[in-house]
């Protein structure tokens, strides 16, 4: 029924939906990417071009690039249709171009390149080792029964001090991060659609990770990673050369439409949405190898730290992302899957961001503005870290030991304990006195 109030406030929700779509056409639509066309539409480029796609994941149409651009040199004037329609289909075939490959990662073939193992394997003495989700749930510290009715599939809740646990980890990494120079800033989870592309994550077809909203008159997601929030915090802006790089990081919820059916990532491993810490840098050009390197130390430097056992891993060409230039894993052992898992990566993205989001630099020498180059890593995936935490310090007596430098984030405890479980409470009718009697 509606009341003046109730037509009041429609009229306001219309007025915000409005001024949304024009700030969200105005900031993120109106200003076309931006390629490297000089490198992309020189003909002479197209051999190299078609061999870095290969080598990556096969995405990418340099031939079709240069006939659209072929076919828009050779447009005759006054054709504004079909002239609008080629700008758009190279637009796209442009932005399906994947980043170029670090030389030195070309030659690695499929299969990463070892850097180096850290720590030893944890060992048990024969004792059984149970998988995160069994210790957990022995420990009642987890649930994961009975929530798709109402949270949906791959749900789940972390209870008494396994959730301290998680709140323990991110004020951890916040806390190192802080002490090397980062400055923490608070993200949205919901992002225009064009600020996920720029990033390098498909928002299209049936098969991508975005959820989309259904909100009228912007295309608008549930982010996958604060690094889009973060690179999106700089669409468009300009900074000073010697203001570079800028160190930021960010605590948000991760929201992913994807799934596994492999036994391997069943539990949390691999989860709709989960709570990650992140670093993101804009850099000067010759800054952005030297920043994966300490992007790389950093995530290192938390995990030895905790006394894990994980392997340093350079990825091969057919592993990066569309963005990456280069990439490094960090996998943890995980003894009760018997495997090595991925806690982190880090990965140097060039100017492939800057240029599709307008982030630039003014050179200190003439004034003149130039792309800047992110670079992204992960300092702390709350799911996976939980599981190499647990699954790797489990004691016999259903009992977890806290590695050290989380202790004081957790009020000085050293151990996660089982938590008793009260006796569940059953209905029953209320008796009469003949039946009491």
């Amino acid at each position: 029924m509606f009341t003046p109030k109730n037509c009041l406030s429609l009229v306001k929700f219309k007025q915000f939906r409005t001024s949304w779509a024009r700030f969200v056409h105005h900031k993120f639509n109106l200003r076309q990417p931006t390629y490297d066309t000089d490198y992309l539409l020189n003909p002479t480029n197209i051999a190299e071009i078609q061999h870095n796609i290969e080598h990556r994941k096969g995405v990418g149409n340099i031939q079709l690039v240069h006939e659209l651009n072929t076919q828009l040199q050779t447009l005759p004037a006054g054709n504004e249709t079909e002239r609008n329609r080629l700008t758009t289909q190279l637009q796209a075939e442009l932005r399906n171009i994947p980043n170029r490959t670090h030389p030195e990662v070309l030659h690695y073939g499929t299969e990463p390149k070892l850097v180096r193992y850290y720590n030893e394997k944890p060992t048990f003495g024969g004792a059984k080792i149970f998988e995160f989700a069994e210790i957990a749930k022995k420990m009642n510290i987890f649930r994961t029964e009975k929530l798709s009715n109402f949270t949906g599939h791959k749900s789940y809740y972390l209870t008494a001090e396994l959730a301290e646990l998680e709140q323990a980890l991110i004020q951890y990494a916040v806390a190192k991060l802080l002490a090397n120079g980062f400055k923490l800033i608070s993200v949205p989870d919901i992002l225009p659609a064009r600020i996920i592309e720029s990033c390098g994550m498909n928002t299209h077809g049936e098969r991508n990770q975005v959820y989309k909203l259904n909100y009228p008159g912007a295309t608008l997601c549930l982010s996958g990673t604060s690094e889009m929030a973060l690179a999106g915090y700089f669409a468009g802006t300009e900074t000073a050369e010697a203001e570079l790089p800028l160190k930021l990081t960010a605590v948000s919820r991760c929201f992913r439409a994807e799934t596994s059916g492999l036994q391997e990532e069943k539990g949390i491993y691999r989860v709709h949405q989960f709570t990650k810490v992140e670093m993101f840098a804009v850099c000067h050009p010759d800054q952005s190898g030297e920043m994966l390197e300490e992007f790389r130390n950093i995530e290192v430097g938390l995990f030895d730290e905790l006394g894990l056992h994980f392997q340093l891993l350079d990825m091969p060409a057919c592993e990066l992302g569309a963005p990456a230039y280069r990439k490094y894993d960090i996998e943890a052992w995980m003894p009760g899957r018997q495997m090595y898992g991925e806690i982190s990566s880090c990965s140097d993205c060039t100017d492939y961001q800057a240029r599709r989001l307008g982030i630039r630099f003014r050179s200190s020498a003439g004034g003149e503005l130039r792309y800047a180059q992110t670079v992204n890593g992960t300092a702390c995936a709350i799911p996976r870290m939980l599981i190499a935490l647990l699954e790797n310090f489990q004691n016999q007596n259903y009992t977890v030991t806290v590695p050290e430098p989380l202790r004081r984030f957790m009020r000085g405890k050293a151990t996660i304990s089982r938590k008793k479980l009260l006796p569940e409470l059953k209905l029953t009718k209320r008796l009469t006195q003949e039946e009491i009697c």
